[in-house]
């Protein structure tokens, strides 16, 4: 008995490396941007919560970075605002969302590993998650439009 190949497989079992077009980088980047959005959405409200309520979140002793919660707020609030217009972005295919959100991804990213002190878990996971989003959208190509 010899090896058939399935059907749409090449002959001889070789399987070429998924291009920057394929399904998977197409649906990473679309992830990405319901996750940027998500995550935009998240910010705004924890940046809401800390502008609203200084005692919201436990007080830290000595933080190196001295800044009190209501400037967290602020800082989580205009970020969070950006990162879900792009995530909109990301997703509606705009040619400037994919720079801008690798951009806000790693903005985002900083700014959850100075607010860790305050809330650990959730910034560890909002961190993996600014991860995943600058990977996709570093990673995906889009195709380019035809007139």
């Amino acid at each position: 008995m010899t090896a058939q190949p399935h059907p749409g497989e090449p002959a001889g079992g070789y399987v070429p490396p998924p291009t920057r077009h394929s399904a998977l980088a197409t649906g990473g980047a679309t992830f990405a941007g319901v996750l940027l959005l998500v995550n935009g959405l998240l910010a705004i409200l924890q940046g809401i919560s800390a502008i609203a309520r200084d005692d919201v979140y436990a007080r830290i002793g000595d933080y190196v970075y001295k800044i009190n919660l209501t400037g967290w707020g602020w800082i989580l609030l205009i970020l969070g605002v950006i990162a879900a217009l792009t995530g909109g972005g990301i997703l509606a295919r705009a040619s400037w969302a994919r720079a801008v959100g690798i951009a806000l991804a790693s903005l985002s990213l900083i700014a959850q590993f100075l607010f860790l002190p305050y809330q650990p878990l959730w910034s560890i996971i909002v961190m993996a998650i600014n991860v995943f989003v600058i990977w996709a959208l570093a990673s995906h190509q889009p195709e380019p439009t035809r007139r």
